[in-house]
């Protein structure tokens, strides 16, 4: 179990090749920070793109964390007041990203395993218009809270949702139940859901590519 007494997010910022004119926010899992997803999003950016991985800071605990995890299991109780929050977090980054000249529209946001829930969730709630969401090897929190009624800028985002198939940590069956429930509430026509054989709940070369042809096509360079 672990805390949500989380600081602001401190982000660790990957510098466009030229002049950014979008930007890819990265939420990192359970136990990592966004160093640890740094290295890999900078490899397969663009030069128009600005990678953006926030680091979760839990005073309570010595693991990073967005929120409480109390179980997995369909019916486990949540930390709605932790993922509201975290997700809040998150949409002030957003705003901090356009502030800074980076139209929302421009902005994919994107998270593995509990940054991939957060993701999913922030995407959902919030009423800034995304360019598009990458859900990696997770799950949607507070599934039974959300409806139609709530989501009202991102109907139509485009959804990259991937998992493993020997996950032993968030198990695909998790997977498919989330994009079975996206699918009655977003576009079916923009949710693409990818699995990877014998990957466990890490990353792929594969799965990178992947993630890399989503950006380029959601995030075109400005001509």
């Amino acid at each position: 179990m672990c805390g949500n007494n989380m600081s602001a997010p401190l982000p660790a910022i990957v510098p466009a090749a030229r002049k950014a004119t979008a930007a890819v926010i990265f939420l990192h899992g359970l136990g990592d920070t966004g160093h640890g997803w740094a290295e890999a999003m900078a490899g397969i950016r663009t030069p128009h793109i600005k990678p953006v991985m926030p680091v979760s800071l839990n005073m309570n605990m010595a693991m990073p964390s967005w929120f409480d995890i109390i179980g997995l299991g369909p019916d486990a109780e949540e930390d709605e007041s932790g993922i509201k929050k975290a997700a809040e977090s998150i949409k002030a980054l957003i705003d901090q990203e356009v502030k800074n000249g980076i139209p929302s529209h421009r902005i994919v946001l994107g998270g593995f395993s509990q940054g991939g829930a957060l993701s999913l969730y922030t995407a959902l709630s919030t009423h800034q218009k995304l360019a598009g969401v990458i859900a990696l090897s997770c799950w949607l929190p507070l599934r039974n809270s959300l409806s139609q009624s709530v989501i009202s800028s991102n109907k139509d985002i485009p959804v990259l949702q991937c998992h493993g198939d020997a996950d032993p940590l968030v198990p695909l069956i998790f997977g498919c139940l989330t994009v079975e429930k996206l699918k009655t509430m977003l576009n079916p026509t923009n949710i693409t859901f990818k699995t990877y054989p014998r990957m466990p709940h890490s990353a792929c070369p594969e799965e990178m590519m992947d993630i890399k042809q989503f950006i380029e096509k959601q995030l075109p360079p400005i001509k």
